[in-house]
């Protein structure tokens, strides 16, 4: 007998009809005799209303009473498909993540799993194959007693952890699209569907701007090799298309230079002329960054023409824009810069695959071709199985398809 755990996310539960479309998923799967544990997500749109309403109560509110009433909107959710599931003849209960209990860190909106046990669910299993209807994205923190939450998107991290836990066999991630595409296929028509992605691929695309996934929950089944596959909740649950499987390197034959092109327009670049060019400067930089929580991703340091002075750019998510730039000017003496410009219209563009490992020239080839295209690139970042490129948001499909093409990826 094979040990599921399924995950709806928000589009996929947005009412009563579609929370009675999931409960025929998981009825197929129950029929086939498996154990069944579902990850909900809130219905789509309420999470963003209850964060206004905190927002609207005080412009400083209580990061704990935050994730008491942000957390609300999956409790929503689990009890209405366990009422549906019940109604269609399937033992089934509700669980909020305290009564998993799944065990958060302190860091309420950010907080990260501890650990999971999942001895109430196991029981359920045994008793009469009761399913498990849990409240995604939400925790307990051990020692304070308070509800964490583990950040938006973080239902796939309470999905994915809850698979490791459980030694699940697979883990399906259920979405509004069927699966990984080489692209987004809104921006080019003839984007594919990947029948497998590697662990790493896919931590670089959720990383780089692809949000079929959240970061975290690809670093949890990459550590605890969890087989986890992106499917959709609209395919016809009688007849589901496969999906996409996350998986080992290992697993995968042919493996091609580049699998994907992902981008991201949550970017803001800023620059700071005229800085001292001595050891710690960027220690100056970033360490203020880093204690206001800022995760800065691209960075360049030009070299000095004299000796004295050097300008350093960098990239940090748009939405962080007004809190980078006060904690620069607020250490403006400390670091020693001049002036900071700063520019939220631009888009980092990312070719992904493990296949560059073997290739040299991959990156090369992109860089010709964009100029050919009239494309300016204003950064560059490279890792072993990914580089990614800043250039104006104005070019950003113009930079998207011509990569995609570039690379084979239109007949892949």
């Amino acid at each position: 007998m094979s040990r599921l755990v399924l995950k709806f996310g928000g589009t996929s539960v947005a009412n009563v009809d579609r929370i009675r479309n999931v409960a025929r998923h998981v009825k197929r799967e129950w029929d086939a005799g498996s154990d069944v544990a579902v990850v909900v997500s809130a219905m789509s749109g309420k999470t963003n209303e209850l964060v206004s309403w905190c927002k609207e109560s005080a412009a400083l509110y209580d990061s704990r009473e935050y994730d008491v009433v942000v957390a609300s909107g999956e409790q929503v959710t689990s009890g209405l498909l366990a009422i549906v599931l019940n109604d269609m003849g399937i033992p089934a209960r509700s669980w909020q993540g305290w009564q998993v209990p799944l065990y958060g860190s302190d860091a309420h909106g950010a907080a990260r799993i501890v650990d999971i046990d999942g001895s109430g669910i196991l029981a359920g299993f045994a008793r009469n194959r009761e399913v498990a209807v849990v409240s995604g994205f939400q925790g307990v923190n051990r020692e304070t007693g308070r509800i964490v939450t583990l950040g938006r998107g973080g239902s796939d991290t309470s999905a994915v952890g809850l698979a490791a836990a459980l030694k699940a066999d697979r883990c399906d991630i259920y979405t509004d699209v069927d699966g990984v595409y080489t692209t987004d296929p809104r921006v080019v028509a003839r984007a594919k569907r990947l029948e497998k992605v590697a662990f790493e691929e896919m931590l670089e695309m959720a990383s780089a701007g692809s949000r079929v996934l959240q970061v975290r929950s690809v670093e949890i089944a990459m550590s605890q090799r969890v087989k986890t596959y992106v499917r959709s909740s609209f395919d016809d649950p009688e007849n589901p298309n496969p999906g996409t499987l996350i998986c080992d390197e290992e697993d995968i034959v042919e493996q091609q230079n580049v699998t994907g092109i992902a981008f991201s327009k949550d970017e803001a670049q800023f620059t700071l002329r005229n800085v001292a060019d001595k050891p710690g400067v960027a220690a100056a930089v970033f360490a203020p960054l880093a204690d206001a929580l800022v995760n800065v991703d691209m960075i360049v340091q030009n070299i000095s023409a004299d000796g004295r002075t050097t300008d350093i750019t960098f990239t940090a998510p748009a939405a962080e824009y007004d809190r980078v730039m006060d904690v620069l000017e607020r250490n403006k003496a400390a670091i020693g810069f001049h002036t900071v410009e700063g520019a939220k219209d631009v888009v980092k563009v990312s070719a992904i695959g493990i296949g560059m490992r073997s290739h040299a020239g991959v990156a090369a080839m992109a860089f010709k071709a964009l100029a050919d295209k009239g494309i300016n690139i204003r950064a560059i970042t490279t890792s072993e199985i990914k580089f990614s490129v800043l250039i104006d948001a104005a070019y950003t499909e113009l930079a998207v398809r011509t990569l995609h093409t570039l690379y084979g990826l239109d007949k892949a």
